[in-house]
């Protein structure tokens, strides 16, 4: 489905993207895949020294989870803007969930566009990441 500037509305969301629960694999393939071998994230002895009381997901990590909501929901050469505020730590065994809606139709440097705000939860509804993101349609 190709998604219409015309057919968006104010307030539309974009499908939800959930995902599997956190664990030291996915941890692990990420700090792999992104050279981040940060301690704080792989190393639970490290993660307790800190005061933590385990290991806990990048940021990037979670980033790159609300860049897949959005790159389901719209083609990457469309997007124009994406940021986001870390709120809150995503911890071992969380259940994430992606979700965000349409805040804003307009038009910039010959385009038509909508601004989203989006965000991760976890599974008691607690923000982790919050940000917004700009698409051409």
């Amino acid at each position: 489905m190709t998604i219409q500037y015309d057919t968006i509305q104010v307030g539309d969301t974009l499908p939800a993207l959930e995902l599997p629960p956190v664990d030291r694999k996915t941890l692990a393939l990420f700090a792999g895949a992104s050279g981040d071998h940060n301690a704080v994230h792989i190393d639970i002895d490290y993660a307790r020294r800190a005061g933590m009381p385990d290991v806990f997901a990048h940021g990037m990590l979670s980033m790159a989870w609300l860049g897949r909501l959005l790159t389901q929901w719209v083609d990457q050469r469309q997007l124009r803007e994406f940021g986001v505020r870390f709120v809150g730590i995503t911890h071992i065994g969380h259940r994430i969930v992606c979700t965000g809606h349409v805040v804003e139709k307009f038009e910039a440097e010959g385009e038509r566009r909508v601004r989203l705000e989006i965000q991760s939860a976890n599974q008691y509804g607690e923000p982790r990441v919050v940000g917004d993101a700009v698409f051409s349609l």
